[in-house]
């Protein structure tokens, strides 16, 4: 990697101030001053700048409990964000995997690897999402039926691919769903006559909501979590 860009991603600092510190001779590279921009590094050296070593962590993945009230967006001018509940550095970097209507709560994905968002976001890809959601009307057996052959959603020429619809209660089930389209859930549940009273994420492939995080709360993902990603049957 460069090492302009490997300061760059480690510190608050544009590639312009990156530039500027190595012409002054802020930076080190395994106790070597050094100031070529395009000098490339290996992730077994030591950079240091001003005297302070520098330490690459690599790509970031977490999953996070999201509240109601707030918007899968990185800024926004009228609501609270997901990112401004991840306290971690050069946040602002960070993307969402799949994103939840305000009013929606559950597991979130967020990372700032590009290729793995695709993998988690892309419709080719076929990720499962599983939610629990709560309806105004009793969920009858004929939605069930529609829902695994596909509906049509207004304003759209094609159905949805096959969802499974898990009956628990009378206005309560588990719908797991292959795509992710505005407002899909709600979307469904209109179209077959009901409207969606609550909605929340409980899984995304084979990543399911830790138990233990409160609404706000996030935590890194296992390795065994990022990896399962690329599994998709």
């Amino acid at each position: 990697m460069r090492l302009d860009k490997y300061i760059s991603q480690n510190t608050d600092f544009s590639r312009k101030d990156v530039k500027r510190l190595l012409r002054s001779g802020a930076v080190t590279v395994d106790g070597e001053t050094v100031s070529d921009p395009a000098l490339h590094i290996n992730e077994d050296q030591r950079v240091e700048l001003e005297g302070a070593p520098l330490t690459g962590g690599g790509p970031r993945y977490f999953m996070l409990n999201k509240p109601e009230g707030y918007v899968c967006a990185t800024k926004d001018s009228e609501h609270p964000t997901v990112i401004d509940l991840i306290n971690e550095p050069n946040s602002d970097r960070l993307q969402i995997a799949g994103r939840l209507d305000i009013d929606t709560t559950g597991l979130v994905l967020i990372t700032d690897d590009g290729q793995w968002n695709h993998a988690v976001t892309s419709p080719r890809r076929g990720c499962k999402k599983r939610y629990y959601v709560t309806t105004d009307d009793d969920i009858g057996p004929d939605t069930i039926r529609h829902f695994e052959k596909g509906v049509y959603l207004d304003s759209e020429k094609r159905r949805t691919l096959p969802a499974e619809l898990e009956l628990l209660y009378a206005n309560e089930a588990r719908l797991t769903i292959r795509e992710g389209k505005y407002h899909q859930v709600k979307r469904m549940f209109a179209a077959m006559g009901n409207r969606v009273d609550s909605l929340h994420r409980e899984a995304v492939g084979s990543i399911v909501l830790d138990e233990d995080l409160a609404p706000g709360d996030y935590r890194p993902l296992t390795d065994e979590e990022v990896q399962s990603v690329y599994n998709v049957s």
